[in-house]
């Protein structure tokens, strides 16, 4: 005989096995946000347009999001320990053409160009870490300082001209260098024919960095300025270190970024950097929502990345207008963060 007492424990279980349902599609939705929304991009893009699933076009996409992928990594390190790089486009930017100039007018090889353009960017984020650790200048406003400086001083060597071959110098001769086919191979190789050498170089960078701030007492000492400057210190930490190594490390990875873009386009534009700062920013930004992990990482940043990339290359096949596309991701950036922010306070 069913007694008042056992109608009442049914009903209690069935209201926790509600709750506990409820519970588990929040967070996966929370987890997995970017990927749901990743995936109904390549539905509708491919339903729209099957060229768009070809396995060429696919890697058009990764080779044309490995650059922004790579700075947005360095923008990612910076972001671990509170700050922000500001200036890793403006270094990506004047990477192309100090790689160009190198080889165009100054006649080096490409043994000679990369570790010197890696030098410069390490030296950018070294000047960085100056203005943000010993000088105490706010991490926004001393990289955003270097960002115009940069942006105005790559132009003065060509008097705002692109470098190519056959550059015309400011006192009238003619460069006479030429670029080194050794270093074109950087940006316009594939391998097995049709993995563009880019996105390989994408992918150990990729390891490298994941290992660096997932899986060892400098990551999480990274996180650890982030999360609390003041207790890291006092636990013992140098911090004036680690936040130097943060900014030297985007500084390198910005320049290689440009280095890069310089191989595959051959030739250094002036207008060449002009959205790596807004898209880098935008992937480190959408990472924070992939897994719901709602802090910065290097495999969120990459799948940011490679979701900006999809979102543009689908709207282009569409024939989407140009200036539509900033709108769109801006509103699909809010979307993944919403869902991320917004499903994860509903649980609490």
């Amino acid at each position: 005989m069913t007694t008042v007492n056992d109608i009442s424990k049914d009903t209690l279980h069935q209201g926790a096995d509600s709750r506990n349902t409820a519970s588990f599609v929040r967070e996966t939705v929370r987890r997995g946000a970017v990927f749901i929304l990743l995936a109904g991009l390549i539905i509708i893009f491919s339903l729209a347009q099957p060229a768009f699933i070809n396995i060429n076009n696919l890697m058009s996409i990764l080779q044309a999001v490995a650059v922004v992928a790579i700075i947005g990594a360095g923008v990612t390190v910076t972001l671990a320990i509170g700050g922000f790089d500001l200036s890793a486009g403006a270094v990506a930017a004047s990477s192309v053409m100090a790689s160009s100039y190198a080889m165009i007018v100054l006649g080096l090889n490409a043994y000679q160009t990369v570790p010197l353009v890696l030098a410069f960017g390490a030296l950018v984020g070294l000047a960085n870490a100056f203005l943000i650790v010993k000088l105490k200048v706010p991490d926004l406003l001393a990289t955003l300082s270097m960002m115009f400086l940069l942006s105005g001083l790559q132009l003065i060597p060509t008097a705002g001209r692109s470098i190519s071959v056959g550059l015309i110098l400011p006192n009238g001769s003619t460069a006479t260098g030429r670029y080194d086919p050794l270093f074109l191979t950087i940006g316009r190789s594939s391998l097995f024919g049709f993995i563009p050498f880019p996105v390989i170089l994408l992918m150990i960078v990729g390891v490298i960095l994941f290992v660096l701030t997932e899986r060892t007492r400098l990551g999480r000492l990274l996180f650890a300025v982030g999360g609390n400057e003041v207790a890291t210190r006092l636990a013992g930490a140098n911090t004036a270190k680690i936040k130097t190594f943060a900014y030297v490390l985007s500084g390198t990875l910005a320049a290689f970024g440009g280095i890069i873009v310089a191989a595959r386009v051959g030739r250094g534009d002036v207008s060449s950097g002009a959205s790596l700062l807004m898209d880098s920013v935008a992937a480190s930004l959408i990472g924070f929502a992939v897994l719901g992990l709602r802090r910065p990482n290097v495999l969120g940043t990459i799948t940011g990345a490679v979701f900006v990339g999809i979102l543009l290359n689908g709207l282009t096949m569409l024939n989407a207008p140009y200036y539509t596309q900033d709108f769109v991701k801006g509103f699909v950036l809010v979307g993944a963060l919403a869902l991320t922010y917004g499903v994860s306070r509903a649980r609490t």
